[in-house]
């Protein structure tokens, strides 16, 4: 079972010293309901979360970390909730805890909503800053404490600092990095009290950007900017935590290459720049504190393959595909040197009869030649809000001197929208 901190002040943990062995999973950013240009994806997070329910019944781990961006949108379809809903219902089951924070896509309210319901079924949900929420103890089947877990969530800007008239972003960015380091040292120090002499571990989850974390174009990766938490250093989370669970970067990586601070990835490809890209979970076992790390391949549910060159390229590499019978989804990329005005239809025809399916064409060319002006042939899909207010000031001949502070200001409106949460009353 679980117990809060609130539980955990009327009963302290005494006289066990002899460390114990757990297991733990760590994955996230599932985006449950999110499309890939217009093409709906259900059929591979239903394979994954069926795969990742086999996976846990196979290995039995003692505990299992959800790092946030569970959903897509912080109002997700009905299908994305049955899917979320359906997995917790069967991997729930005798001791096995399961933890899950929301990320900068989640709407806290809404997964905070059931979490009296679930704590029935051993998921503790935390989707929002709560310091008692997000403190518990780890119990076995004896009641024994196997792990004490700092829940934490993705932290918004007004969860760590108070926003006063004339602040620079320098003076912004300074209070969030000690909001964010004074709620993990808190937490920190309350966690080392309740494990006392006891040989267990630390746990702490995060859903943040850690300095020199990896990212990769198109992967659909919200950036975390002025108004939020980009580039956390190492030094913000406590020495105690044993192991730290993180997510919001999709590319599975080490955070500051500590064998035991990392981020899992998301399990499906989001984007194309994904395309090709391992996913993994990761297996945790603890002998005491002691944390060893192993990657688990998630299989690939849905090929995704990007095709660049020019049209002799793209119409051999389309063979190719077809002759394998590939089912990949793909993304073509021309950049021959002459205006193919038909490209469409020749790729469309090299593809018909096969399993191929083509979700985007890129033709540079017919604007670089036509318009003689355009370095690209840019639609809002190739652009970042970021790219277009900076057009906008282009446009407008906003003097060089007052650009960085109104992109600054821009960029905190931005993020203010993205963390509101539509379900809030």
């Amino acid at each position: 079972m679980f117990e809060s901190c609130a539980d955990q002040t009327s009963k302290r943990i005494r006289g066990i010293t002899k460390g114990t062995r757990m297991k733990m999973l760590h994955t996230s950013d599932w985006h449950l309901g999110r499309n890939l240009y217009g093409r709906r994806r259900y059929e591979e997070f239903e394979a994954f979360l069926n795969w990742l329910a086999e996976e846990t019944e196979r290995r039995g781990p003692d505990l299992l970390v959800v790092a946030g961006d569970i959903f897509d949108t912080t109002a997700p379809s009905n299908r994305a909730q049955e899917l979320y809903y359906g997995f917790l219902r069967r991997i729930a089951k005798g001791d096995r805890h399961i933890v899950v924070i929301g990320g900068n896509h989640d709407s806290p309210t809404f997964l905070n909503a059931p979490k009296s319901v679930l704590k029935s079924l051993n998921v503790h949900v935390v989707g929002s800053m709560d310091l008692e929420s997000e403190l518990l103890v780890c119990r076995g089947s004896a009641g024994r404490p196997e792990a004490v877990v700092c829940a934490v969530p993705y932290l918004r800007d007004r969860d760590l600092r108070l926003t006063e008239a004339g602040e620079s972003i320098d003076d912004k960015r300074t209070k969030l990095a000690e909001g964010f380091r004074t709620h993990y040292h808190e937490l920190g120090q309350r966690a080392e009290e309740i494990r006392g002499s006891l040989d267990i571990p630390i746990i702490a989850t995060g859903h943040c950007f850690a300095a020199g974390g990896k990212t990769v174009a198109d992967d659909g990766v919200r950036d975390l900017n002025v108004g939020s938490l980009d580039h956390v250093e190492a030094a913000a989370f406590p020495n105690c935590f044993d192991y730290i669970a993180l997510g919001h970067l999709h590319v599975p990586q080490k955070a500051a290459g500590s064998e035991t601070m990392r981020y899992s990835g998301s399990p499906l490809p989001m984007g194309f720049g994904e395309a090709g890209q391992q996913k993994l979970i990761l297996e945790i076992d603890f002998d005491g504190r002691r944390a060893a790390v192993s990657e688990i391949p998630v299989p690939c549910f849905q090929p995704l393959r990007r095709i660049s060159g020019g049209l002799d390229t793209i119409l051999a590499d389309l063979n190719r595909l077809k002759h394998e019978h590939s089912s990949a989804w793909l993304e073509i990329e021309y950049t021959g040197a002459e205006i193919v005005s038909d490209l469409r239809d020749q790729i469309e025809t090299a593809a018909e009869g096969s399993g191929l399916e083509i979700r985007r064409i890129k033709n540079r060319r017919v604007i670089d030649r036509v318009l003689q002006r355009i370095e690209n042939a840019e639609t809002l899909d190739d652009l970042e809000p970021a790219d277009v207010f900076d057009r906008c000031l282009e446009t407008h001949e906003i003097p060089q001197s007052q650009r960085p502070a109104l992109a600054a200001a821009y960029s905190e409106i931005l993020q203010t929208l993205a963390e509101s949460d539509p379900n809030a009353e």
